[in-house]
C-alpha cells in the first residue's frame, strides 16, 4: 500500500492512504486553504461523523453535517459551504459509482475518460481534475495509456507544481515555493 504524506499528519495521511473517498474529499477541499490542512479535512470528518461512507454522508442532515464541518477546527475556511460540496460529491459517488470512489479511476478505460470523470465531479474543474489525475498517477500508479500527455504539466516527472508532488515536508515546501513564484509572475 502506498503511504501518502500530504497532510503531514500521520492519522490524516493514513485516512488519505486507505480511503479513496477521503482522498477525493481532500482534493475537493484543496482551494483557498493551506494544502495540508485541506487534506486533513477527511480525518476530521471521520472523527466527528464516525465514517467516510459516501452513502452516509450523502444522506446526512445538511444542517447537522454543515455544523460538524464548521466546528473549530473547521475542515476548511468555508466549512459550511464545503460541507455542502462534500455531500454533493458523496451523492455522485453513490449514484454513479455505487458508493465506491476508487471506481472513478479504477474503471476508467483511458486517460481521457479518467480526466472526463474527474471534471464531472462537483467542485472539480479542469485544473483540479488534472492535479488529482497527476496525484493518482504519480503516487498511486494509476497511469492509463498516455496519461502524462493527457494530464499535461502536472504529470511531468520531477516537477513540484501541486499536491501530486508532495511526498514529504521538503517536497511540500518546494510546491509552496513554486506556487509563490507562479503567483508573483502572474502579478508582475
Amino acid at each position: 500500500m502506498t503511504r501518502l504524506q500530504i497532510a503531514q499528519d500521520p492519522h490524516a495521511d493514513e485516512v488519505l492512504s486507505t480511503d479513496p473517498f477521503g482522498l477525493l474529499v481532500g482534493m475537493l477541499l484543496d482551494q483557498q486553504f493551506p494544502m495540508e490542512r485541506a487534506f486533513a479535512g477527511p480525518a476530521k470528518i471521520l472523527a466527528r461523523f464516525g465514517t467516510l461512507d459516501p452513502a452516509a454522508i450523502a444522506h446526512a442532515d445538511p444542517e447537522a453535517f454543515a455544523d460538524l464541518c464548521a466546528t473549530p477546527p473547521a475542515i476548511h475556511r468555508y466549512g459550511r459551504s464545503m460541507a455542502g460540496r462534500v455531500q454533493a460529491l458523496a451523492r455522485v459517488v453513490v449514484d454513479d459509482y455505487d458508493g465506491d470512489a476508487a471506481r472513478i479511476w479504477r474503471d476508467a478505460g483511458s486517460a481521457d475518460e479518467l480526466l472526463a470523470r474527474l471534471k464531472a465531479l462537483p467542485g472539480f474543474g479542469e485544473q483540479k481534475a488534472r492535479i488529482f489525475a497527476a496525484l493518482l498517477g504519480k503516487q498511486l500508479g494509476v497511469r492509463p495509456d498516455k496519461w502524462r500527455e493527457v494530464i499535461g504539466p502536472y504529470a511531468e516527472e520531477g516537477s513540484f507544481r501541486s499536491v501530486a508532488d508532495v511526498v514529504d515536508e521538503e517536497s511540500l515546501q518546494k510546491v509552496r515555493d513554486f506556487k509563490k513564484a507562479a503567483k508573483a509572475a502572474a502579478k508582475g
